[in-house]
């Protein structure tokens, strides 16, 4: 009896599946245990932020933590096992990869996470605002996934050498035949981090376009005319042009102004009654800033005045100025103010008689 059970602990002393199955095991311990100390370690440093970007990090490490040590036990228990070595050279390129499958995910998670909270900081990269979050979180992750490409390379045992240099090179005959799509995307970039202008903003470009901004994208903007036209413009035409946006500023008010002359021996105390009741009775003229008369020049012609007032948005420019227009000129009418104008006076001189044959 004493002899059979040596045998059996003979048996399980050098049974290679054993010792593999007891490291699985104690790596399936291990990694709650560790899973568990480094988080609540964690968190009780993250208490002493004032953000809650560790705390949203330290939920995401869990999944990372408790895979990686497992996966450790099990390469650990790969070398107990007596199988080829091309099988266990497979199995271990494996685990790798499912560990750079795990921490890129990760990495894409986390990425988001601190892109998010530094756009709301008030300290932060001026580039990173919350319009161009998605922006950088798009080409972060472009970047996690080429080191991450290259690593799986690397892992598998391909030569990456001769990839780099074929990509180089693929580069560089990009780069020339798509210099004005990289100028219009770079541009784009500055577009979205400086933001001269937003969606939804009235802008008037040096070249005379003038319309309200319905997209930015990293290719071009794109304009809505008044005559509901949409201008394409690239970004890279747009980035070297003086812009007005008028719906920037203190305010996203906008001041009209209305330039009228009279005829010299008007009264220009009632001249500027008439105009500033104009202004007041308009419902698009705001009353704070309140409406003004200004007496701006004598003219040529006439007596020249400006009626100044401000609308609440920039589209309602055009209708507003219309409807002044009219008003100014039927109270001028019913006032018995004349508006000026040019007038020319013709002297035709006296012909000699045509000479008789």
């Amino acid at each position: 009896m004493e002899a059979k059970l040596q045998d059996w602990v003979g048996y399980f002393g050098d049974n290679s599946f054993v010792h593999a199955a007891v490291l699985v095991a104690a790596s399936i311990v291990l990694a709650l245990v560790a899973n568990l100390l480094i988080t609540r370690g964690l968190k009780v440093w993250a208490r002493r932020s004032a953000t809650d970007l560790d705390d949203r990090l330290i939920r995401l490490l869990h999944k990372p933590i408790f895979l990686s040590v497992l996966m450790f036990g099990l390469y650990l228990a790969l070398g107990q096992l007596a199988l080829p070595t091309d099988v266990i050279n497979f199995y271990t390129s494996l685990l790798q990869t499912l560990a750079i499958v795990i921490w890129t995910a990760f990495a894409f998670r986390s990425c988001s996470i601190v892109l998010e909270i530094s756009s709301l900081l008030e300290r932060r990269f001026m580039a990173i605002q919350p319009r161009t979050v998605t922006l950088f979180d798009q080409i972060l992750k472009i970047v996690i996934a080429g080191g991450a490409i290259y690593f799986l390379f690397l892992v598998w045992g391909v030569n990456v050498g001769a990839y780099l240099a074929g990509a180089g090179i693929v580069g560089i005959a990009v780069g020339f035949a798509a210099k004005d799509t990289l100028a219009n995307f770079f541009a784009g970039i500055f577009i979205l981090a400086d933001a001269p202008y937003q969606a939804g903003d009235f802008i008037v470009l040096d070249t005379g376009e003038r319309g309200m901004v319905s997209h930015i994208g990293l290719r071009s903007t794109r304009l809505l005319t008044r005559d509901d036209i949409e201008i394409t413009i690239p970004n890279a035409v747009i980035g070297n042009a003086k812009i007005i946006n008028e719906s920037s500023g203190r305010w996203e008010k906008q001041r009209v102004r209305v330039k009228v002359g009279v005829a010299y021996g008007s009264d220009i105390d009632r001249v500027s009654e008439i105009l500033l009741a104009v202004a007041q009775e308009s419902p698009e003229i705001d009353d704070d800033p309140e409406p003004r008369v200004r007496f701006r020049s004598f003219g040529e012609s006439g007596l020249d005045f400006e009626l100044l007032g401000w609308i609440n948005q920039p589209v309602l420019r055009g209708r507003v100025l219309h409807d002044l227009n009219s008003a100014v000129y039927k109270q001028f009418a019913a006032e018995g103010i004349e508006i000026p104008f040019p007038k020319r006076d013709v002297y035709i001189r006296s012909q000699p008689a045509p000479k008789q044959d």
